[in-house]
């Protein structure tokens, strides 16, 4: 990639965390998540081991985000919470065992997270059109 492509890319992205709803951001820490999963599990298969902790780390560190931006004021939340808590301490087990089975664990749920918010986005936009209301 050029120099002029990178300078391209990021500021593309820069635009989309810029004009994108906190719902959407939050999609986006997900996904974001959900990648540095893969390249943890890719790099512990290939032993490297700097790569895993590295992305492991990353993905800590997402999780953290959205634990502490949740709003626990009600039963899901405290549910949610709780499950950002175990998918953390999967993080930590797999970063420190090197195990994959941990990985996996953290990343299917943060895939039943990603999809869920995702249909969420989607409810909200088809509500918006109707109704012209807020974005979530």
């Amino acid at each position: 990639m050029t120099y002029t492509q990178a300078m391209s890319q990021q500021a593309y992205q820069q635009n989309q965390f810029q004009t994108a709803s906190p719902g959407e951001l939050t999609l986006m820490l997900y996904n974001g998540c959900l990648k540095f999963l893969r390249l943890a599990k890719r790099g512990l298969e290939a032993e490297n081991y700097e790569e895993k902790n590295k992305n492991i780390t990353k993905a800590q560190n997402i999780i953290r985000e959205l634990m502490v931006t949740l709003q626990v004021n009600d039963e899901t939340s405290e549910q949610m919470l709780k499950l950002y808590d175990y998918v953390h301490d999967q993080l930590v087990q797999a970063n420190v065992h090197n195990r994959k089975e941990n990985l996996d664990n953290a990343e299917a749920i943060v895939t039943e997270f990603r999809d869920t918010w995702k249909q969420v986005i989607q409810v909200d936009r088809q509500n918006r059109h109707q109704g012209g209301q807020l974005p979530v």
